[in-house]
């Protein structure tokens, strides 16, 4: 198999997660006992999103759940958010959400172990964003939200 095949296979692969998550998206819905919550916007691109979580006694997310109206892109990487953030603490998410937008505006993702490196390449289809800049706000959008339902809340704006 040549390089250039399987460059495009891993494209061709990566747009299929996208365009599944963005079809089917996990977790798409309101949590019955949410003790955070965040809405964030993209004005630009049309993207909504509201992101509940809850969690448990030991501070880390028992549950996480998103609402969203948008591009694939933006409700794919809030159902990819949703699987790998469940079980983590709020200083686990910040610290993966900052991969995320570097991975999203580089291309590429940072040096990680253990499960955030696992995170990470299961997050590697929102790397192809990063060849149309107008798109990272897409695919950081529930991140940011994700980010003040763990603090505040609040509204988050990509403007």
């Amino acid at each position: 198999m040549s390089a250039a095949a399987t460059f495009d296979d891993v494209r061709e692969l990566y747009q299929e997660i996208i365009l599944d998550h963005g079809r089917h998206p996990r977790n798409h819905r309101r949590l019955d006992r949410p003790d955070g919550r965040a809405d964030g916007d993209n004005p630009m691109c049309g993207d909504r999103i509201s992101v509940e979580v809850e969690r448990d006694a030991g501070l880390r997310l028992k549950d996480i759940g998103f609402q969203a109206r948008g591009c694939a892109i933006c409700i794919a990487s809030g159902s990819l958010m949703t699987e790998l953030c469940r079980g983590h603490t709020a200083e686990e998410v910040h610290a993966l959400a900052a991969c995320v937008r570097e991975l999203a505006r580089t291309g590429t993702a940072p040096a990680a172990e253990g499960w955030m490196a696992e995170a990470l390449e299961r997050l590697a289809p929102l790397s192809g964003v990063a060849a149309f800049p107008s798109r990272v706000k897409c695919a950081t959008l529930a991140w940011h939200t994700l980010e003040a339902a763990l603090g505040p809340g609040g509204k988050v704006s990509t403007e």
